[in-house]
């Protein structure tokens, strides 16, 4: 089966057809070259830009850029002729490697590990490297007159490279195979006619019989022509015998632009058709099984499309509209029943229930014990071998003492108490396999959870705990047990999920925050919370002999004294300083406890878009407050030379100060119009003020050290001399 991702969006463009290419330019990176004067690098997964060149004015980029894995350069063709070569550092297009050829230049190919191919307009194909050791040589005409490439594409066959082009005239379609290696050209001739329309795209597939040319044509249907490129000299002209291999539903009018890829051995990419005989969009993007001639899934462009489809690491790249979409896919091994829809899901009843009971019998018999067991109470056998008093006394008390099974664990979930519960969670944890361990403590915690939605008074905290501590879990696996932890404001389970979960999501993440703000330091000192080292860098400040003492303390030029803008000039013996501002700044807003628990959250991972939303639901207080404690955390940070805080689960000085922006920016109006946020605030842009007027006092020094370090050391004629050094 084959289905599509959920998709985002690359980049942003100025209309449906502004893409004149995407390529591939290393893990995760893409090259896409615009219809204009610019070619952009972009991070895929960051969905940002890692670089960006552009032409100028009165020039046009009229090839698609490619990236050179062997040499690491970037290679794109404007106005035809004018070749550039450049590498990531380089910032003007300008400034780097240029060459004017003899012809112009269709396309770039370029092959791993192998070197670049130019095809030219006239249907010569001449390697990178021997065009640039001469860059005017002349350039024969393959093609006769009129003759237009309407596609092209290279493969590899025994190691060597092969180009292979689709050219048309006056409504003839011819494919030429081009060689270097010996140098043989083939040239074949597809057929095309009303019966079956005009060609609209190609694709190339290697397979086992094996080079194969896949065509779209404007009728909806898809041919396949096998490709015989062994041959060592070039023979007369031939027709490529062609076979039906899908035909896509059709409207009243045939197909004007549309575009297929090949996906895997049975699995292909159609855009620009429609999926289904009943839809009205014509541009979709479909993935079809060859084998079955069915359809696997399929998305709407309601928007329009242009007909251009690139696939690069199993995610497709699409323009339409005003934007260049990634959609990621995944393919598997199909059977007829499920791409029918016939396949049965397993009968609960015949799938014996995973369990890793130990089988007295089979230990006493050195009998195999089977990897899935039930465990019920022992009958006699009637094939059972009879056996003495004694070995029956001592088979009585070993079965008495066995583990319980998954199943009567979980039975006893649905009424048991508590301690009975946790009783039997021991034993079973004790005896669990690697192999179905996530598994069972997954149905365990789902059992557990969904009583606890349905009795409110039954709440297993320690089991809950028990279940957490084996690392086991995720928030996909049993989604319901943090919404019981916050129905239960159970803030060591909370603190654990949020320590354990990478895959929290932002708005229960920030329902969390709500809980740990609202939350009083005398309501938190009877919980039980995993304090880490908060108490190494919160207590110590709280002691006003320490407070004292770092009033009179400078460290990596941060001074407790907020500095007004020009303060920096004043003597430092004649600067005063409000008392009550260095106590707050000396003391921790929350007590460790809350504190132990804000840090769970600002150590959490999210995105900053699906984050913001949320945090709009805080409210002023509970802004504040958690704006002081990120503040007293920073204040923290540069007291100290190596801005780290002593542990192991402790937010960075980024981290800190992210959410700090995040908090900003959700709660911007809010705070300038809140009284009781108009202190901190404040607070704030005196101490980032000072820390910004330091940054920039080191970034001169910085500056003259550098140019120190450029001068020649003069010669001294004499046996003493002395030297001046102004800083500035």
């Amino acid at each position: 089966m084959a289905r599509l991702c959920e998709e985002f969006t690359l980049c942003g463009l100025h209309s449906g057809d502004a893409v004149r290419g995407v390529g591939s330019a290393g893990p995760d990176r893409v090259i896409v070259t615009y219809k204009d004067r610019t070619v952009t690098v972009y991070k895929v997964s960051d969905q940002r830009p890692l670089g960006s060149w552009t032409v100028k004015q009165t020039q046009k980029i009229t090839c698609p850029a490619i990236y050179n894995s062997q040499t690491g350069e970037y290679v794109v063709v404007h106005d035809n002729k004018v070749l550039r070569i450049w590498k990531d550092e380089d910032v003007n297009l300008e400034k780097t490697f240029k060459a004017t050829l003899a012809a112009d230049v269709h396309q770039i190919h370029t092959l791993p590990d192998t070197e670049p191919l130019v095809l030219f307009e006239r249907g010569v194909v001449r390697q990178l490297d021997a065009l640039l050791s001469a860059p005017q040589q002349e350039i024969e005409s393959v093609l006769s007159e009129d003759e237009v490439i309407r596609w092209s594409d290279t493969l590899l066959e025994a190691g060597n490279p092969v180009l292979l082009f689709v050219t048309e005239k006056d409504g003839t379609f011819h494919l030429y195979a081009q060689k270097l290696n010996p140098n043989v050209q083939h040239k074949f001739k597809l057929c095309s006619g009303e019966a079956i329309g005009c060609p609209l795209s190609f694709v190339l597939s290697l397979e086992q019989e094996g080079t194969t040319l896949m065509c779209l044509y404007s009728s909806g249907c898809i041919y396949k022509m096998q490709l015989s490129l062994n041959r060592n000299s070039a023979e007369k002209e031939q027709v490529l015998p062609q076979s039906l291999l899908l035909k896509l539903p059709s409207c009243a009018d045939s197909l004007d632009h549309a575009a297929v890829l090949v996906l895997d051995g049975t699995h292909i990419a159609v855009l620009g058709a429609p999926h289904s005989l009943q839809c009205t969009v014509k541009d979709s993007l479909s993935i079809w099984n060859t084998r079955f001639q069915t359809l696997q899934a399929w998305k709407e462009f309601p928007e329009g499309s242009c007909g251009q489809l690139w696939c690069y690491s199993g995610k497709l790249f699409v323009p339409h509209g005003k934007v260049l979409t990634v959609i990621p896919f995944t393919c598997e091994t199909s059977s007829l029943a499920a791409v029918l829809g016939k396949l049965k899901p397993p009968n609960a009843a015949e799938v014996k229930t995973v369990s890793t009971v130990v089988s007295w019998r089979a230990m006493l018999h050195d009998e195999q014990s089977p990897e899935l067991q039930e465990t019920v109470t022992h009958t006699p056998d009637k094939s059972e071998p009879k056996r003495n008093l004694r070995s029956r006394k001592s088979q009585v008390v070993r079965t008495q003492s066995q583990p319980v099974s998954l199943d009567q664990f979980l039975t006893e979930i649905e009424t048991g108490t508590n301690e009975k519960i946790d009783e039997q969670l021991q034993q079973l944890l004790s005896n669990l396999q690697k192999h179905n361990a996530q598994l069972i403590v997954a149905q365990i915690a789902t059992n557990l959870v969904s009583r606890c939605k349905t009795q409110v008074k039954f709440y297993p905290q320690k089991v809950l705990v028990q279940l957490l501590q084996t690392r086991m879990l995720s928030y996909s696996l049993c989604p319901d047990l943090v919404a019981v932890a916050l129905d239960k404001a159970d803030y060591f389970l909370l603190q654990l999920s949020l320590q354990q979960f990478p895959d929290i999501p932002e708005a229960v993440t920030c329902a969390c925050l709500k809980v740990f703000l609202s939350v009083s330091d005398s309501d938190l000192e009877k919980v039980i919370v995993d304090l880490g080292n908060v108490a190494s860098y919160i207590e110590l400040d709280q002691s006003p002999s320490k407070a004292e003492e770092k009033m009179q303390i400078v460290e990596n030029g941060f001074s407790p004294v907020l500095l007004e803008e020009d303060s920096c000039d004043v003597p430092a013996g004649k600067q005063t300083h409000n008392p009550s501002e260095s106590d707050v700044k000396l003391t921790c807003p929350v007590g460790l406890k809350k504190a132990a628990l804000l840090n769970e959250i600002l150590l959490s991972s999210y995105s900053e878009a699906f984050l913001l939303p949320h945090l709009k639901d805080l409210s002023v207080p509970q802004v504040v407050l958690f704006l002081q404690y990120m503040q007293y955390l920073y204040v923290k940070y540069c007291e100290t030379v190596n801005t780290e805080l002593p542990g192991e689960r402790n937010p960075t000085v980024n981290q800190v100060l992210d959410w700090i922006s995040l908090l900003l920016d959700a709660h911007f109006t809010v705070l300038v119009m809140s009284t009781e946020a108009r202190g901190l605030l404040t607070h704030l842009h005196k101490f980032i003020r000072s820390q910004v007027k330091f940054y920039s006092e080191l970034s001169k020094i910085e500056g003259s050290l550098q140019k120190l370090h450029q001068l020649k050391p003069q010669k001294s004629d004499g046996l003493y001399s002395i030297e001046v050094i102004e800083l500035f």
